[in-house]
């Protein structure tokens, strides 16, 4: 391992992760000891062990918070999503796993496309500063926004009549959607989420580092492994990979 590696990624002789808890496929619980289970996790563990330091978890209820603190020195690392608004505080590596982002609307509405949804008039319920929440704040110019602090928020809201459209992550809507018959999904992805591990910016070779790690991590299986580990490999897509 490259000392000026490790000692750019970790500083301290320790990697601290900052993990976003509000993200259920990628947090899926608590081990014995409190600290956080599940693929980002794994990943940051991995990171910790390929420079021979420590892993210690922060963690942050939501991804906003953790976007927020990336110039507090609070983190190394942070299991935050690629967004083109992010970018500009926060260098980002390849992802490692995609999510897709998708509408929910009710059974009899006239929304068949996601460009039909973008009308004036129409209201969409969203968790605030998510990378999907981004994404419509950047392409979605006539529909009014609708933000909730957390995923469960934004879903209470849709069904309370309070929003005509639900964007939310795709498993996650068939979770809690997928046996009811008075609402559908608009197939097609809006987008998709890139998680990724995000850097304070100005660290390029810490960068490079991750992207190759992450790349062989894809290619040998590891991301894959854990994804069935925490049973949610038929959730996330791996980039480059087929389900």
């Amino acid at each position: 391992m490259d000392k000026a590696i490790k000692d750019a990624l970790a500083p301290k002789g320790v990697l601290r992760a900052g993990i976003n808890l509000s993200n259920f496929l990628l947090v899926s619980g608590k081990l014995l000891d409190g600290s956080p289970e599940g693929i980002s996790p794994d990943l940051a563990k991995r990171i910790a062990k390929e420079i021979d330091v420590p892993c210690e978890f922060v963690p942050f209820d939501r991804p906003g918070e953790l976007a927020d603190a990336v110039d507090l020195d609070l983190y190394d690392i942070g299991n935050i999503a690629f967004e083109t608004e992010r970018a500009q505080t926060i260098n980002f590596s390849i992802p490692y796993v995609l999510i897709d982002a998708n509408f929910l609307v009710r059974k009899n509405a006239a929304f068949t496309t996601n460009s039909e949804v973008d009308k004036v008039g129409v209201r969409i319920a969203v968790s605030e500063r998510t990378a999907y929440d981004l994404w419509l704040k950047n392409h979605f110019k006539n529909a009014e926004v609708i933000r909730s602090k957390s995923i469960q928020g934004s879903h209470e809201k849709f069904l309370c009549g309070e929003a005509d459209v639900l964007a939310s992550l795709k498993p996650k809507l068939l979770e809690e959607f997928s046996s009811s018959n008075e609402y559908r999904i608009i197939q097609t992805p809006f987008t998709a989420v890139k998680q990724s591990v995000g850097v304070k910016k100005g660290k390029p070779e810490v960068v490079r580092f991750l992207n190759d790690l992450i790349g062989k991590l894809i290619v040998n299986g590891f991301i894959e492994a854990s994804l069935k580990k925490h049973r949610v490999d038929q959730m996330l897509s791996i980039p480059g990979k087929l389900k």
